[in-house]
């Protein structure tokens, strides 16, 4: 999944890219973005997320994830890169609920189908930077911060220049949150305990021929999906300047109705679209298929375990 921090990309030559834009961003929101509840509930429950909370959201994609902070009572703020996530974030945080609790129309709400509880959201394109935070942050320091988003997915190559620009991000973030608030990161677990990892290394392997070491590029490299180190979160938090104070293991197992519903969600997280640029979508779609072949069950579901990791700073 693309990172909360540093979200790269770059435009596709290809006018179906375009075309797809949209019917990704709906696959992300209504397949792959609920795989991380679980991940979100237990930071929550841990922090004891609620009336008092003031939350900021890196990389809020389309919203859940603050979503069920304001059902908890939590004033929130969000930003992220990604215009057309963004645009559906606005949808979800700002619809009037309807009679009965509900939020808004087409299943884009909180799991159970229930909206925000009335309390608005500042969204805004970009990061720590953006005016929505300004704002925000003007009224009250923020009390938590969330980087929700796998760091695994920060850097196409695992190298320096996208966790120095992460950490930058953070210690901005972090400038905006009161003595003692918390800022959560988030990674992959141990690849052992990640059952989807064998999928996403299709895209990595696929990609491979975009890129040759020492390379100059003046455009950004795309995300594309690599191991999370053992003591990457800690390595992050350290260079933004952050204390740690706990961590915990999360199972987010990843589960689909079937084989067209795994491949379209996998795609919609952005980690293969260096390997469709290297191949052709065609080529990946058949490999992700192949890949997710040993996860498939007999009533034609796809299930893959997985563990993630969140470790929890202190400003």
């Amino acid at each position: 999944m693309t990172s909360t921090l540093v979200r790269r990309h770059r435009p596709r030559p290809s006018s179906s890219w375009t075309r797809d834009a949209h019917a990704r961003t709906r696959d992300w929101a209504e397949i792959q973005e609920r795989m991380l509840v679980p991940l979100y509930e237990a930071v929550y429950e841990r922090l004891d997320v609620g009336a008092e909370t003031h939350l900021l959201g890196l990389g809020c994609g389309s919203g859940l994830a603050l979503l069920m902070a304001a059902a908890r009572g939590a004033t929130v703020c969000g930003v992220d890169t990604d215009e057309p996530r963004l645009d559906l974030a606005r949808e979800r945080l700002t619809a009037p609920r309807a009679p009965g609790g509900h939020g808004a129309p087409g299943g884009h709400g909180a799991p159970g189908g229930h909206g925000a509880p009335g309390r608005s959201a500042r969204l805004g394109p970009g990061g720590p930077e953006s005016p929505c935070v300004q704002e925000a942050a003007a009224n009250a320091a923020f009390t938590v911060v969330t980087a929700f988003e796998p760091l695994s997915a920060l850097d196409a190559e695992g190298s320096g220049a996208a966790v120095s620009a992460a950490a930058s991000t953070l210690a901005a973030a972090a400038a905006r949150t009161e003595r003692g608030g918390a800022v959560v990161l988030a990674g992959w677990g141990p690849p052992e305990r990640c059952a989807t990892s064998g999928v996403l290394r299709v895209g990595a392997r696929l990609a491979d021929p975009m890129y040759s070491p020492g390379e100059r590029r003046e455009e950004p490299t795309p995300a594309r999906w690599r191991l999370c180190g053992r003591d990457d979160l800690e390595e992050l938090a350290a260079r933004a300047g952050l204390r740690p104070d706990g961590s915990g293991r999360v199972a987010c197992p990843f589960g689909y109705a079937d084989m067209d519903s795994a491949v379209r969600g996998l795609l919609s997280t952005g980690l293969f679209d260096a390997a469709e640029r290297a191949t052709d979508p065609t080529q990946v779609r058949k490999e992700i298929t192949e890949a997710l072949h040993p996860h498939r069950r007999a009533d034609g579901t796809v299930w893959m375990p997985n563990v993630f990791r969140y470790l929890i700073c202190r400003v």
